[in-house]
């Protein structure tokens, strides 16, 4: 059979131990009938259907899931005196390939990102020009002169209402999915970036929220302290990246307004005196941070999860987002905090399948194993609910329905 003139491609995954990131009860030995890119039924044990002209995959009692959301990403840190500018597009299409392929992340929200390189990929992927995970860009963030992270390369510096307006305005017209804007300080930087300061006026901040909403565009508001996230919620703020300082209040308003906060962990936890396990104690390593900065995280780092604690338990939206790189590594290790700074090990992979979808706006489609939904989906040898490392026993990784990694043992 055909559906317009193509062929109709139907894969039946049997044997799955199914965790479908609705329900969070494993369900054994289920079969799920994959229709070209579409979910088109989920069968119970004992129930399976006649194989017909299907593509078999014996899973073998495996973990079937939704694949992985990092909602809070950005392109290395690179000037272009270091690499030029088509190397470092280059070089963040395969991060971002390799993060899907080698460890099941199928989706991401990019927070900044020099010459529109996020737009660029995004329209690579979507296109099938390219394997990739489903991007969703933001150009540019944007901050005041004298703001956080210039050195990151990422940042647009404007200054007063209608230089917001016209960044912003930039912005959507070279194709961007949402808004970042930088309203406070951060953790790691110079001496005047702090995130107990914020950095907009009055003005400023309600000007770049006015034309955002004139223009239907969603704001992800880098926000760390409670003047911050209280000014970024009441204006109409999307999502809240960070949180690093935040009083009850704050919490209320999250509530309040049904905004979403994406805490981002990583940033004040991964510390050489911090780390816990071998993921943690590598990736510090590795990254060789600065005494100073790793002062200033140390010292952030119990209010911050104080912070997380009030919002978890409050049932606060909340989506995984890392901002550290490597991309493939990154959500892994913040799945990792997020559970050791108190969420359960369901929580944690909510916030990075079902909410990584819905804070991108494509919960009806994606991030959940429902019957109806794109099939971007993972397996794993091991439960994650038993332990949240256990996403990184990658067995088998699919987009749009077609296995695009698999890492199982030769012979299966």
């Amino acid at each position: 059979m055909t559906r317009n003139s193509q062929p109709i491609m139907r894969t039946l995954l049997t044997r799955a131990t199914l965790i479908d990131c609705v329900d969070p009860r494993p369900r054994p030995d289920c079969t799920v009938l994959i229709v070209d890119a579409r979910i088109e039924a989920i069968f119970p044990a004992g129930s399976a259907p006649a194989v017909g002209d299907a593509q078999v995959v014996d899973l073998e009692g495996a973990y079937l899931m939704p694949g992985l959301w990092d909602v809070h990403v950005h392109p290395d840190y690179l000037s272009l005196a270091e690499v030029p500018l088509p190397d470092q597009v280059t070089l963040f299409g395969h991060r971002l390939q390799a993060a899907l392929l080698d460890s099941g992340i199928v989706g991401f929200r990019c927070a900044g990102a020099h010459h529109y390189m996020d737009v660029a990929w995004k329209r690579a992927f979507d296109s099938g020009q390219h394997l990739g995970p489903r991007l969703f860009a933001s150009g540019h963030f944007l901050t005041t002169t004298g703001g956080h992270f210039l050195t990151s390369g990422h940042a647009l510096e404007v200054d007063g209402p209608y230089g917001f307006v016209t960044a912003i305005r930039e912005q959507i017209k070279n194709g961007v999915d949402h808004i970042k804007l930088n309203l406070s300080g951060g953790i790691l930087g110079p001496a005047w970036d702090l995130h107990r300061h914020s950095f907009l006026l009055p003005d400023e901040i309600k000007a770049a929220f006015e034309i955002c909403k004139l223009r239907e565009f969603k704001v992800m508001a880098h926000a760390t302290n409670p003047q911050a996230v209280k000014a970024a919620i009441r204006l109409g703020a999307h999502s809240i990246e960070h949180g690093y300082i935040m009083d009850d209040e704050c919490i209320e308003l999250f509530l309040e307004h049904d905004t979403w906060y994406v805490p981002t962990l990583a940033i004040s936890h991964l510390t050489p005196k911090q780390a816990t396990n071998f993921w943690e104690q590598g990736w510090v390593k590795n990254r060789n941070l600065a005494p100073a900065l790793c002062c200033r995280a140390d010292a952030a780092a119990d209010v911050h999860e104080a912070g997380f604690r009030k919002a978890l338990k409050a049932g606060v939206k909340m989506a995984l987002g890392s901002d550290i790189r490597p991309l493939k590594e990154a959500a892994l290790l913040e799945l990792g905090l997020w559970v050791r700074d108190g969420a359960t090990p369901w929580q944690a992979l909510v916030a990075a399948t079902r909410n990584g979808a819905d804070i991108c706006g494509v919960g009806d489609q994606l991030g959940t194993i429902e019957a109806g939904k794109i099939a971007d989906l993972i397996v794993v040898a091991a439960n994650p609910l038993e332990d949240i490392d256990n996403v990184r026993k990658l067995l088998l990784v699919l987009k749009d329905g077609r296995i695009v990694s698999d890492k199982r043992p030769k012979g299966n």
